[in-house]
């Protein structure tokens, strides 16, 4: 490290010191006051006492009332020029006067400068006259190049203060620029995979959907029961092309306008259900209670429940199987239950059961998934929000 380096990161140090121990400091600038008045201590032990112990306290709050301190020592300074017992106050007098000039007011500023003006115009000339003989004019100009010291060093702190605030609030300004950045570069990545996806993907879907399409239209034409199963996977497939554009869309940049539709509901299972027998499960559904009246978010964890539980039956039950879907809502709670008669064996815990659990944790719920006395039985509870 060099000179200077180190130089800086010591000032820094004592500065963080003294912002967590400013008494410390303070008893540091108040040690040299009390040596300076043994001599008067040693005169007239007394008074010369009472003198110090009176000066010393605005010494300790001077941070936080630089101008009152500043007063009270001006003050304490006449009075001792009065009785004649001198034990420091005149010093105490320059360290208030840096204090206001680098803390206070610039109108409190000036009133101090004028009263240090008046305070040694008036010692000087009539409390305690100088001897003619040391030119009273140049005592005066002496003490007021003191008193310009200590006002311009206080100034001098003041502006440094005042320039690492302002360097501070660039630095948070440019970590928050870098932040804006980051996050539009991320915008821009997300927007590109988007449309990556929109292609690859959409692309893909939207073959399926035309040879779906091609081969009802080719089934209807010669009478065959392969028909509507073609024609359901040719709607299925426009749907998920729909949605995959609406889900992708939030993707793409603002200017992109999305075209967003509602997320499901309830409402929605009687477009899901006939999408599901038509692919070989036979569901009955039955409701209780007043569902209609849930929330859309307890109403969207339900209808994804239901599709990921008749999903995993048309994987794993096996040829044959049959689904049962019952919905209840009672007492502040839905209960969701979903159950097979499949002999298909259990799957292993998939991402599907684990966004069942995510889902229902969101509303305070429970999920019971496992064999039942025949099949598989997925058992959710949820809370409706109060």
């Amino acid at each position: 490290m060099s000179t200077q380096g180190w130089l800086v990161d010591r000032q820094a140090r004592v500065r963080a010191f003294d912002r967590r121990h400013p008494w410390v400091m303070d008893t540091l600038v108040a040690v040299p006051i009390v040596l300076f008045s043994i001599p008067n201590l040693i005169e007239s032990p007394l008074s010369a006492a009472i003198a110090t112990l009176v000066v010393l306290p605005p010494l300790y709050w001077r941070r936080r009332y630089p101008f009152p301190a500043f007063l009270v020592t001006a003050t304490i300074e006449l009075i001792q020029g009065l009785l004649d017992v001198r034990v420091g106050a005149g010093v105490i007098l320059l360290v208030m006067l840096f204090g206001v000039a680098s803390r206070a007011s610039w109108r409190a500023l000036a009133w101090a400068s004028g009263i240090s003006l008046a305070l040694l115009v008036t010692e000087i000339y009539l409390v305690n006259p100088v001897p003619v003989t040391q030119s009273r004019l140049i005592t005066l100009l002496l003490s007021i190049g003191t008193l310009g010291a200590a006002i311009a060093s206080g100034v001098a702190v003041r502006t440094r203060r005042a320039y690492l605030i302002a360097l501070e609030d660039r630095a948070a300004r440019l970590e928050v620029e870098r932040d804006q950045r980051a996050r539009l570069a991320v915008a821009e990545e997300r927007a590109r995979v988007a449309r990556e996806m929109h292609d690859i993907v959409g692309h893909h879907v939207s073959v399926i959907v035309g040879l779906a399409d091609g081969g009802a239209a080719v089934a209807t034409s010669r009478a065959e029961q392969t028909a509507e199963p073609l024609r359901l996977i040719g709607d299925t497939g426009r749907q998920a092309l729909s949605e995959l554009r609406r889900v992708l869309g939030v993707l793409r940049e603002r200017d992109a306008d999305p075209q967003l539709s509602p997320q499901p509901g309830i409402d929605d299972l009687d477009q899901l259900l006939p999408s599901v027998r038509a692919a070989g499960l036979p569901v009955t559904y039955s409701t209780s209670g007043e569902l209609h009246t849930l929330g859309r978010g307890v109403q969207l964890a339900v209808y994804r429940i239901v599709q990921e539980a008749l999903t995993n039956t048309l994987k794993h039950a096996g040829r044959g199987a049959a689904a049962d879907v019952t919905l209840a809502a009672c007492d502040g709670e839905v209960r969701v239950r979903v159950r097979d008669d499949g002999r298909g064996k259990p799957a292993a815990p998939s991402h599907g059961l684990l966004g069942m659990r995510e889902r229902a944790a969101m509303y305070g719920g429970v999920v019971t998934a496992g064999p039942a006395e025949r099949g598989w039985l997925v058992d959710v509870v949820l809370r409706e929000p109060s």
